[in-house]
Order: structure tokens, then sequence, then C-alpha cells
């Protein structure tokens, strides 16, 4: 029992961080395929 405790306690920051920064990073990569669609489509009626 005390090992699984020492391990959540080693691995538990760790793995918070990292799932902490994967949400902020997945909303600012929507955000940036949302803006290349934009872009995409403003190109293309500037073309027509």
């Amino acid at each position: 029992m005390n090992e699984w405790v020492a391990f959540i306690s080693n691995v538990g920051f760790p793995v918070t961080i990292t799932l902490y920064l994967l949400v902020r990073i997945e909303a600012k990569l929507e955000q940036l395929a949302s803006s290349i669609t934009q872009l995409t489509q403003t190109l293309y009626s500037i073309k027509e």
C-alpha cells in the first residue's frame, strides 16, 4: 500500500500539469484551425 501512495505522490503532480497543459494547448489548436479555415475562405473569395 505504501508503494502505491509513493507512486501516486511521485507521478501525480507531473500528470496533473501535463493534463492541464494539454487542455490549454487543445483550445489554442482549435482556434488556430478555425483561423486557417477562415483565411482559406478569404483567399478563395479574393481570387474569384
